[in-house]
């Protein structure tokens, strides 16, 4: 019903930028919020950064002041734009999606295949 698809991901070195993108397509009424999550080897699933549908953004502490977050409505995507990347960044990214799909009306939950990243020292 609904699809995430990802892409941005790659090798930089330390100090570097990338930009990641996240486009939803399918049977979407409303997006809820979208964001990135990121999960290195061995280590849990972590929230990275999310919008909501009102604009209000939330950072982990790890990433605020390096990355930021931004939507567009338009074309239902989320971007994360990744500044002054570091060794400990490195990870696979997750896109998510909280959508309210057309039938039925319901909110669900939606993941993207991932992404990776690497930043090397």
């Amino acid at each position: 019903q609904v699809q995430l698809v990802e892409s941005g991901g790659g090798l930089v070195q330390a100090g570097g930028s990338l930009r990641l993108s996240c486009a939803a397509s399918g049977s979407i009424s409303r997006l809820n919020a979208m964001g990135w999550y990121r999960q290195a080897p061995g280590k849990q699933r972590e929230l990275v950064a999310i919008i909501l549908s009102g604009g209000i953004t939330n950072y982990a502490d790890s990433v605020k002041g390096r990355f930021a977050i931004s939507g567009d409505n338009a074309k239902n995507t989320v971007y994360l734009q990744m500044n002054n990347l570091k060794p400990e960044d490195t990870a696979v990214y997750y896109c998510y999606a909280d959508i309210r799909i057309i039938f039925p009306p319901l909110n669900k939950d939606y993941w993207g295949q991932g992404t990776q990243v690497t930043v090397s020292s």
